[in-house]
């Protein structure tokens, strides 16, 4: 018998690290080959880890919700025949810590002894303490000719700054020499002026749900005082880092229109009576799509990306259009390429087709990439009017609200009309607002008069 190591594979586009989001096996289990053992997450999509070889699972690396390196140690495999883990090889990068043994020959212990991964071994208070002051030594007599940064996430930096351990004072025991949550643990129970620690289930980044006991409801008007703990892993993480980014990074300027879409919903009505079974069904999506493309032609500083690191707008020919959809981890932005070529039952189509593959997670990464616009729908309960969160690094998005039947004056009379709003917003560096509320006019003039959609 032999061991197998599998590292976290290379990605490609300069990815370093990836996030952990979700593990197929656990300790013990027996996989065979081509099966999914991991799943782990890009900026751009979730990834399949297979196993190349069949074997048991001896150990894993990392917790859900793990920042994990590139070329780190991922799983390791109990497998027939020799392996690729040679006898005395020294451990991998991942491995390394305090607890950390070299690598033992090909024959196994009955019951394999867990080498430090990510978290280190339970030890007593006492050896705890020790390992950590040891460690807070050695940092301070090498930290005069330490000139790199030390590797740590996002997360471990704020709870650092936090607790005022400065990094370079932590012994780091995560995978290429990161510095994990549990490091910063035994570091602040070395140092017990500082911040107590948080538990450590939640540092290891796992999924916690602590739920307090619910006692059994006397009437409907009990008091109840449960809590429910949710780490923000996964897409979920994704989604909100993109936001805050592009909230941070780019001045938004909104801007609402109201549009009556009375004999857009009547020609809308006419086209489905006439081709149906033959053509896809249409919704308003493809009809606004369509009187968005004709608007961009006139206003193609819509129509574009701003790289603000370098101070480059790129305006694009082609509209290659983002339409936001809601699936069960979030939300995410799958893109109709080349808008502009697409008849509405063609784009109809293949935003059915890329909406569902983004729903049922097997959108591509091409799919999920290199939007140039955004149209963004709450369909029937879109509310009369919104602020939509550009998608960076676009400079414009289109958000659709509910339609809705309301009293307006035409030729001065009251009459009811399908109304609906158009909820937008401009990167105010790259659009001008009289730019912005021209281009929503123009998309305005198209919806009103639908006769427009089929005129070149």
């Amino acid at each position: 018998m032999g061991t197998y190591i599998i590292k976290t594979p290379d990605i490609g586009e300069g990815i370093a690290e990836v996030e952990l989001v979700a593990w197929h096996v656990k300790e013990g289990d027996t996989v065979v080959a081509d099966q999914v053992l991991a799943d782990v997450m890009t900026d751009k999509a979730t990834v399949e880890i297979p196993s190349p070889v069949a074997g048991r699972v001896l150990m894993l690396g990392g917790s859900i919700g793990q920042a994990v390196a590139v070329g780190s140690e991922l799983i390791r495999l109990e497998v027939e025949g020799e392996g690729n883990l040679k006898a005395g090889a020294a451990p991998a990068a991942g491995t390394a810590g305090p607890a950390a043994q070299p690598a033992q020959p090909a024959k196994l212990p009955a019951v394999p002894v867990r080498p430090t991964f990510a978290v280190p071994p339970p030890l007593d208070a006492g050896e705890r303490v020790r390992q950590a002051i040891e460690a807070a030594a050695a940092a301070q007599v090498t930290q005069g000719n330490a000139s790199e940064r030390p590797i740590a996430s996002p997360a471990v930096r704020r709870r650092a700054w936090g607790l005022g351990i400065p990094l370079e004072q932590v012994r780091a025991t995560g995978p290429a020499g990161r510095i994990v949550q549990a490091d910063l643990d035994a570091h602040a129970r070395a140092h017990p002026g500082l911040a107590p620690p948080v538990p450590a289930c939640e540092a290891s980044g796992a999924p916690v749900k602590a739920v307090v006991a619910v006692p059994v409801r006397v009437n409907r008007f009990e008091e109840i005082n449960t809590t429910e703990t949710i780490p923000v892993i996964g897409l979920r993480r994704k989604i909100a880092m993109k936001m805050q980014d592009a909230k941070r990074r780019i001045p938004h300027f909104s801007y609402i229109e109201e549009i009556d879409v009375t004999e857009l919903e009547a020609l809308r009505q006419t086209l489905n009576a006439r081709w149906d079974g033959k053509r896809p069904r249409l919704t308003l999506l493809p009809l606004l799509v369509r009187a968005m493309v004709l608007a961009v032609r006139e206003f193609p500083q819509v129509n574009a990306r701003f790289d603000d690191e370098v101070g480059v707008v790129t305006r694009h020919g082609a509209v290659h259009l983002g339409i936001a959809t809601q699936t069960a981890n979030g939300l995410m932005v799958p893109v109709l390429r080349h808008a502009e070529a697409l008849d509405l039952w063609a784009c109809a189509s293949e935003i059915a087709r890329v909406a569902e593959a983004a729903r049922a997670g097997k959108a591509t990464r091409e799919e999920l990439s290199g939007s140039t616009i955004t149209l963004t729908s709450l369909g029937a309960l879109g509310g009369i009017a919104n602020t939509p969160i550009i998608n960076h690094p676009e400079v414009a998005i289109v958000g659709v609200n509910r339609m809705v039947e309301r009293p307006v004056v035409r030729g001065g009379a009251i009459v009811v009309r399908q109304m609906m709003n158009l909820s937008s917003s401009f990167d105010h560096r790259v659009v001008d607002g009289a730019d912005a509320a021209a281009f929503i006019q123009a998309v305005r003039g198209v919806l009103e008069a639908p006769g427009l959609l089929f005129v070149e």
